[in-house]
């Protein structure tokens, strides 16, 4: 393609759209009645899946993501279908083993996947490489990505990401065989002269074509978008105009009409899409819970500070409501960076967005390393790959101690991947169902994909927090109300007191109706007025006087416990692995001593403060 070829068009409606803007809560039923339409607008391609959708679906919106994948392909049957994959870590927060990414690739193929993009977070050809070969076996598009970064300059340039970094890259690309190469500007921090000499120069040494996807984040997307189609670039990413700007992609319709009369111009007719955005604009109502942030402009000019992805910045607020310390967001984000140059600067996509996020909100929250969750113990001993810069001897030395004895980093493409996990995974459901589909989505998500096969196959009921709920009358869905107790039950998190009056002693147990630590808080600090310490009743046990807890920091589920009741533990020793913000994040015992009690069990949804485990010293 030369600088005079129309620019070809890559609509990102149906997936990083509403990943960017509602936390992917878009369900298929409000996309199937455009899906035929969109079909005809003549897109080069129209991204459907993968990203975050497939977690969405099965841990949020009780949908099977295979079905919704085959839905669209029989609906959308002319413009090709494309996916983002997260290299070895496919739609996951991990690397998996090389029999899932094959059964993966091949799988997203059958159901309707034409273009797979495939990226890694560190940038890190090894960690492309099983993917790729995956892709080019299936017959499909393989299209890799170079993830775009910046250090502290914020501009291209500098002693990592310069340009020198990003022609390397290509290269790279180019020897795993690739049939486009796509820079991939999670941020938004592309500015527009560096978009025209980067693609000018990648125009130099790559001879496939070359696209870019970028985030209006910032606020400079529509120019970087502008500068990069003068240098050549071959397709954009762009989305319809409800679905657009804030942290999702520049928007179709004026980019059309700028491009109007040029010898760019993209051939695509507006009136058709000005229709299909007038349908859009009548169900983001019902989504309005999931659009909240505590932004009120449409760009967020601090991200060209602290750099950090709009879907990252979505997830962050998300997390912190739920844990009820919205208030340390503006801390979060301070703390990013610096979590983030520990780490050895790398691009903040996923899962390493996930990872410094999760990292830094611990961090706020609990004190810096004070706990270090496991994906980012990982991390540095190189399960992930090779970090783009060296990281701090702070982090290195907190993530090698603790837990294994003996723990040195690697490097290479990791042995322990060699092991295949599929029979695992498929011996694990048996009893439910040999689907490979089924198969395939326990081996990338045990715990909130087992959950979802259950229900899927009968055997348990769909949550009412899954089903679509029926728009109130101005269109928006209904928000939950704070959770409610139930006359004559108790919740775990009652606390137990001595209340005295007029002389006389009473035990009460007070419930809060509201699961933050607010409410527990409160309490808590009235408690010391009373004559001694309480005992602090949880689901199954009470903590006495003098014992130790492990508490969750956040609100997440109990992926596992790393020891039994009975166990001797050494204060620093995991306990407890509780998932939250998608990540792992081992807990420690902070005191050597017994494990009385593990309250919840495996799989159970926690709230920030709950008691995970009781220590007697």
């Amino acid at each position: 393609m030369t600088s005079s070829t129309p620019i070809k068009i890559t609509d990102t409606t149906f997936r990083d759209a509403h990943q960017s803007l509602m936390a992917t809560r878009l369900r298929t039923e409000d996309m199937v009645p455009i899906a035929e339409r969109m079909n005809a607008v003549g897109f080069h391609s129209m991204e459907v899946w993968g990203g975050a959708t497939f977690d969405s679906t099965t841990r949020f919106l009780g949908e099977d993501p295979w079905e919704r994948l085959r839905t669209f392909k029989k609906l959308i049957p002319d413009t090709p279908l494309q996916m983002l994959l997260r290299g070895q870590s496919l739609v996951g927060y991990r690397p998996y083993a090389d029999d899932v990414v094959d059964a993966f690739v091949h799988r997203s193929t059958e159901a309707g996947i034409d273009v797979f993009r495939v990226f890694d977070a560190l940038n890190d050809p090894m960690n492309l490489e099983r993917a790729a070969a995956a892709v080019k076996d299936s017959g499909a598009h393989l299209q890799l990505t170079i993830c775009y970064s910046v250090t502290e300059e914020g501009v291209l340039g500098g002693p990592i990401y310069n340009l020198d970094y990003y022609i390397d890259k290509a290269k790279e690309l180019l020897d795993l065989d690739a049939d486009s190469i796509c820079v991939k500007d999670m941020a938004g921090l592309l500015a527009p002269y560096d978009s025209f000499n980067l693609f000018t120069a990648l125009k130099q040494v790559v001879d496939v074509p070359l696209q870019l996807h970028t985030h209006y984040t910032s606020g400079m997307a529509s120019m970087t978008v502008l500068k990069a189609i003068e240098a050549g670039v071959d397709v954009v990413d762009a989305c319809l105009a409800p679905l657009a700007l804030r942290t999702a992609q520049p928007a179709i319709e004026p980019l059309i009409t700028s491009l109007k009369g040029t010898e760019r111009e993209t051939n695509l007719d507006l009136e058709p899409l000005l229709d299909l955005g007038d349908y859009l604009e009548t169900i983001t109502p019902k989504y309005r819970q999931h659009l909240e942030t505590p932004k009120t402009s449409v760009i967020d000019a601090r991200v060209l500070s602290h750099q950090i992805p709009g879907g990252m910045t979505s997830n962050l607020v998300s997390q912190l409501r739920e844990a009820d310390a919205l208030d340390k967001l503006p801390e979060v984000l301070e703390e990013i960076p610096r979590t983030r140059k520990d780490l050895g600067y790398p691009p903040l996509v996923t899962p390493m967005s996930q990872m410094v996020g999760s990292q830094s909100v611990t961090n706020v929250l609990m004190g810096r390393y004070a706990t270090v969750i496991e994906p980012v113990r990982e991390y540095v001993l190189g399960l992930y790959g090779q970090s783009p810069a060296p990281m701090s001897d702070e982090i290195r030395e907190k993530a090698l101690t603790g837990g294994d004895e003996n723990m040195t980093p690697i490097v290479g493409r990791p042995s322990s991947w060699d092991e295949p996990e599929l029979p695992e995974a498929a011996a694990a459901i048996a009893d439910i169902s040999d689907d490979l589909d089924d198969i395939l989505t326990y081996a990338l998500y045990p715990q909130t994909g087992g959950k979802w096969i259950r229900i899927k196959h009968g055997i348990d009921p769909m949550p009412d927090e899954m089903k679509p709920e029926p728009p109130s009358e101005d269109g928006a869905r209904p928000v939950a109300p704070p959770a409610q107790v139930q006359a004559g039950t108790k919740s775990h998190r009652a606390r137990a007191f001595n209340v005295f009056v007029d002389g006389e002693a009473f035990f009460v147990e007070v419930d809060p109706v509201s699961s933050g630590p607010s409410a527990t808080a409160s309490m808590e600090s009235g408690a010391s007025a009373s004559a001694g310490p309480a005992p602090v009743a949880t689901d199954t046990a009470t903590v006495q006087p003098g014992e130790s807890t492990v508490e969750a920091p956040m609100p997440g589920l109990v992926l596992r416990h790393e020891v039994e009741v009975g166990a001797t533990v050494e204060s620093g020793q995991p306990v407890v692995v509780l998932e939250a913000m998608k990540m792992q994040n081992s807990l420690p015992s902070p005191v050597a001593g017994t494990v009385r009690a593990l309250p919840f069990d495996i799989g159970a949804k926690v709230s920030r403060g709950d008691v995970l485990a009781i220590i007697t010293p």
